[in-house]
């Protein structure tokens, strides 16, 4: 046999958007993972931001097409038999650069059975691709059992329409905060409407929402009827409690919320600060970005960021100024698939 055999599996994953220290706007995109041998594929390409082509805001036939690509049951888009494992999150350009790999169907399994393989992974921004210049001589081949490679695939066929909920009902008292915060989240992707309760919507409507957030005046009788309205629709949804009137703090904590991948496959699983450090954990190789964020006494927002490095995995300390944690001060950890807020505590 060409490989081991390596277990193939599927799992939501997201790539995180968000405003950023310096103004930009980073989209928001959901989409599926692959799995293999217990862990995301991604994770093992270093600090790569990109997604797979099965993402979940491309039309269903498009979807489905690439779902076939890799079943082999359709023609690969690339020469040589190759096919894009992840690309660029903003677009779907080959110029942008892409992880690219050959996949073939072998019929010298266990017991006879087909087996799927994939290998030669690359990264390729042109045709053909260059495997000594670009290619992951670390990666691969890995070999799949067609049965389990087909069910996991098949899966997504078999669910009809994906229901990913990318929208937001915002629920607060300060319009004008509110306005920025919509404005802001539909700029990534992320749709958001502003009411004042959930009297009235109608349930179908109330099931397009993957997330509530209440800004921090909302009464308790308001938050728990909406819950009930919620609960009444059959809707399970995040709640977001606002911890400041700050739009990029605002939006990493519903980019937070929205996050479906399972807790055990992100890269940040834990983020705790104080006044003098900020601890996290990491579970690969990855940059991670680190921005403080507080309000003076004239509700003047002051951005700081403080760290931008790539860590391994691990437990690790990164040092916090008294300048970006006076007052009250939050901190969000951010990585190309995951975000954590935090509040700074004594």
């Amino acid at each position: 046999m060409s490989a081991e055999y390596a277990t193939f599996g599927l799992a939501p994953a997201m790539r995180a958007g968000g405003v950023l220290a310096n103004g930009d706007y980073q989209v928001h995109r959901d989409f599926v993972d692959f799995i293999v041998n217990g862990r995301p594929l991604l994770f093992q390409l270093s600090d790569l931001d990109a997604v797979s082509p099965l993402a979940a805001d491309i039309p269903p036939a498009i979807f489905t097409a690439h779902v076939r690509r890799l079943l082999l049951e359709a023609q690969a888009p690339l020469s040589d038999g190759r096919y894009v494992i992840y690309g660029c999150p903003e677009c779907e350009g080959l110029e942008c650069g892409a992880v690219t790999a050959v996949i073939e169907r072998t019929t010298d399994g266990e017991d006879g059975s087909d087996d799927f393989v994939w290998r030669d992974f690359a990264w390729q921004t042109a045709e053909p691709a260059d495997l000594e210049l670009n290619g992951y001589h670390g990666i691969g081949p890995f070999r799949f059992r067609g049965a389990e490679y087909r069910a996991a695939l098949g899966q997504l066929l078999s669910e009809g329409e994906r229901q990913v909920r990318r929208r937001v009902l915002l629920i607060g008292a300060r319009v004008a905060v509110l306005a920025k915060l919509a404005a802001a989240l539909r700029t990534i992707g992320i749709g958001a409407e502003i009411a004042a309760d959930a009297t009235g919507v109608p349930r179908d409507e109330l099931r397009t929402y993957g997330a509530v957030a209440f800004g921090p005046t909302i009464p308790d009788d308001t938050r728990r009827s909406v819950r009930s309205a919620f609960d009444a629709a059959g809707v399970q949804v995040a709640y977001v409690d606002g911890l400041a009137p700050i739009i990029p703090l605002l939006v990493a904590q519903i980019e937070y919320a929205l996050d479906s991948s399972p807790q055990e496959q992100r890269r940040l699983t834990r983020l705790t600060a104080d006044p003098t450090s900020a601890e996290l954990d990491i579970t690969s190789t990855c940059r991670v970005q680190l921005t403080a964020y507080r309000t003076d006494r004239l509700s003047r927002t002051h951005i700081h960021e403080v760290f931008d490095e790539v860590l391994e995995p691990g437990h690790h300390t990164v040092p916090l100024t008294p300048k970006a944690t006076k007052g009250n001060a939050y901190v969000v950890a951010r990585t190309s698939t995951s975000v954590l807020v935090t509040p700074t505590t004594p």
